[in-house]
């Protein structure tokens, strides 16, 4: 194969369809530089796509143990936005279906924005998801942890099929009728937590970009409310929005537009 291949040919069989073990054995035995290259190249890249499913397989554990217990409708729960100083909490509920697989999903802290995007299209349309979310008003009122779970609450209530079973990112919530299981670090341990994260984090950065529509002296769309230096300096020349959370420091010590 190797002698009756060009270089680009094999290049784009890789790209096409990759290469059967009796192919890759055969290009072994080519001499040309460029397609020592290539399997080297296609050999990489194989290991990581291994090294990211074991990954994957890994972060199943948690599902395998709750199927193996006899549960049948298992929901990961997360949230983004507990630290910023404006705009909402918001949670994700996400129940993944059987054989579902995303090469390289994890926390969503850990994915480029651009990956974010992607994975949350992919999980949108092959699992059951819905989002909730607690008002800055409401993290006043409450205080930032019993309106984390407000909006995990929220986010249950929304899916469209009653979980058995929650795995929550480093949480417990009240008022559920399934059983529930905390977990420190979920969205690094849980397939449905780390999908959860993705489509929280996704869910609340749209959210800050209509927000900074409104008021864009505070840059939302690319802070999504955290306390950025810039972020500050508006603050100190602006006043703070409606949007800000009037119980977080400094926030209560400036005035509202």
């Amino acid at each position: 194969m190797g002698d009756k291949k060009t270089i680009q040919q094999i290049k784009e069989q890789i790209a096409a369809s990759g290469l059967t073990n009796e192919e890759v054995s055969q290009l072994k035995l080519d001499s040309r530089k460029g397609v020592r290259t290539l399997l080297q190249q296609y050999e990489r890249e194989l290991q990581k796509k291994r090294t990211l499913r074991m990954a994957f397989y890994e972060m199943r554990q948690w599902e395998q143990k709750c199927f193996a217990e006899g549960k049948t409708c298992i929901a990961g729960i997360d949230e983004a936005g507990r630290g910023p100083l404006a705009g909402p909490v918001v949670a994700a509920a996400v129940i993944l279906p059987e054989g579902f697989y995303l090469e390289g999903l994890n926390d969503s802290k850990q994915l480029s924005l651009a990956k974010r995007e992607e994975f949350y299209t992919y999980i949108t349309k092959t699992a059951a998801t819905s989002t909730g979310l607690a008002t800055n008003n409401e993290i006043d009122e409450l205080n930032i942890y019993q309106a984390t779970k407000l909006a995990m609450q929220r986010a249950v209530a929304e899916l469209p099929m009653k979980p058995d079973h929650l795995l929550i990112d480093a949480m417990e919530i009240r008022e559920t009728a399934c059983t529930q299981e905390s977990i420190i670090k979920g969205d690094q341990k849980s397939v449905s937590i780390a999908a959860a994260s993705v489509i929280a984090k996704v869910s609340r950065d749209r959210l800050m970009k209509k927000i900074h529509k409104e008021f864009p002296v505070y840059e939302f769309s690319s802070n999504q409310g955290y306390g950025t230096k810039q972020h500050l300096e508006a603050m100190e020349k602006h006043g703070v929005s409606p949007y800000h959370r009037q119980s977080f420091s400094p926030v209560k010590n400036l005035h509202f537009v």
